[in-house]
């Protein structure tokens, strides 16, 4: 086997160049953003079309998060062997494949087994651009890249509301997905033409102990194992709610209609952009005057727990403005990624964003089926619609605190080893 000849991470990549490389891998994750989040927006279809319950809607929703985790691991060891360009290449093959499987879908069945597709060929969209920016960019400019590539997801989120809402009584949901299996075509010819061939050498370099660093290593290192719950259902939550459960709450608790809950989705997705390209802005002004990541975990994700407690207790009254709050105050959490990989040497970043990813979207499936889950049971034992929706979220509101003092306790136990 061969492996890649990586360049050491450099601050000085050219603007030109690196804006062409941030642009051509921005294309095709606003459209896995889209897909991740559109069935919160086509959820009142399905639920007509095929009359699924709230379970069958967070698993069908989930199934994309469950699909997308699954190549985790050796997505990361295909990143550091044989590089950004191809590997992203070849997973978004099977995406357009995908997503023209799901708008020919009959069954619910059908449309499931597609959906996990879905989300394995889009599960590089992120991670490749994110180990090529680990790799070319130095630390504050990686910081500031990671922001705006999750800006370009909430974009893409925010296309799959109001957007899509639009374009239904036109093209209906199939049609949505034939155009969006185009466009991914259509950047994969984006890729294919502007990130640079990963270059290949001739012998296996793998002799090196960072190259030859295990998942094993990875999953024990200390400061994985501090953000691994905040990961799971911190930031693994805000992508279960966003991209499904904030909508049905502003139809079924908060009283909006579907068109009410769009647009509601809109403007929640309208703050994560504005919020995500702040970050972008500040993280380098904000690493040259010494503030960590931790630190500013620290501080923020009180702020979450406090409007995710507050949505519970004020039930009818937590709308779309609320939950925006609560997506943008879990924003802080979403600053670890590019963290972990500066956590780990360069040619290791493939293998420890990949694994961080995956905690984070197992997190994203289980919150995701688990609240539908507890909602159809505390329904099945007679509780309103709007309460067992407050109990579920009640429960997820306890697992995100937990999840804060676990880290908080790490971070304590971290300084008293260390002295």
């Amino acid at each position: 086997m061969s492996a890649v000849a990586w360049p050491a991470p450099s601050p000085a990549t050219p603007v030109r160049t690196a804006a062409a490389l941030f642009a051509a891998f921005a294309f095709a994750y606003f459209f896995s953003a889209l897909l991740r989040a559109v069935t919160a927006t086509l959820a009142p279809e399905f639920s007509a079309e095929l009359g699924l319950s709230a379970g069958d809607l967070g698993l069908l929703a989930g199934a994309y998060f469950l699909g997308f985790s699954l190549p985790q691991l050796p997505l990361g060891r295909a990143l550091d062997r044989w590089g950004p360009r191809r590997v992203l290449l070849l997973f978004l093959a099977l995406a357009v494949l995908a997503c023209a499987g799901f708008a020919l879908a009959r069954s619910f069945t059908s449309l499931l087994a597609a959906r996990a597709l879905i989300g394995v060929g889009v599960s590089a969209c992120l991670m490749a651009p994110l180990t090529a920016y680990r790799l070319r960019f130095g630390a504050a400019a990686q910081l500031r890249a990671s922001s705006w590539m999750l800006m370009t997801g909430s974009l893409g989120m925010l296309a799959s509301t109001l957007p899509v809402q639009w374009l239904l009584p036109v093209i209906g949901w199939r049609g949505l997905f034939w155009a969006v299996a185009g466009l991914l075509a259509l950047a994969m010819l984006l890729i294919a033409g502007v990130v640079p061939r990963d270059a290949i050498v001739g012998a296996d370099t793998a002799g090196t102990n960072h190259t030859e660093l295990g998942y094993g290593a990875i999953f024990r290192h200390a400061y994985f194992v501090r953000l691994t719950p905040l990961a799971f259902f911190v930031y693994g939550g805000l992508v279960a709610v966003q991209s499904l459960w904030a909508g049905p709450w502003l139809t079924d608790v908060a009283g909006h209609s579907a068109a009410g809950a769009a647009r509601g989705l809109f403007a929640i997705n309208l703050s994560m952009l504005f919020a995500f390209f702040g970050w972008g802005v500040a993280m380098p002004r904000l690493t040259r005057r010494g503030w960590k990541v931790e630190r500013l975990i620290t501080l923020g994700v009180p702020l979450s727990l406090l409007f995710l407690c507050g949505a519970v207790a004020l039930g009818r009254q937590a709308g779309a403005g609320w939950w925006a709050a609560w997506c943008v105050s879990c924003t802080f959490v979403a600053l670890s990624q590019p963290a972990v990989a500066l956590a780990f040497p360069a040619a290791a970043a493939g293998r420890a964003l990949s694994a961080f990813n995956l905690v984070i979207f197992l997190g994203a499936f289980g919150v995701q089926w688990g609240i539908g889950l507890a909602i159809d049971a505390l329904g099945a034992l007679g509780w309103p619609r709007a309460a067992a929706f407050r109990a579920a979220f009640g429960l997820f509101a306890l697992a995100c605190t937990l999840s804060y003092a676990w880290f908080l306790w790490r971070g304590r136990a971290g300084v008293r080893q260390a002295g």
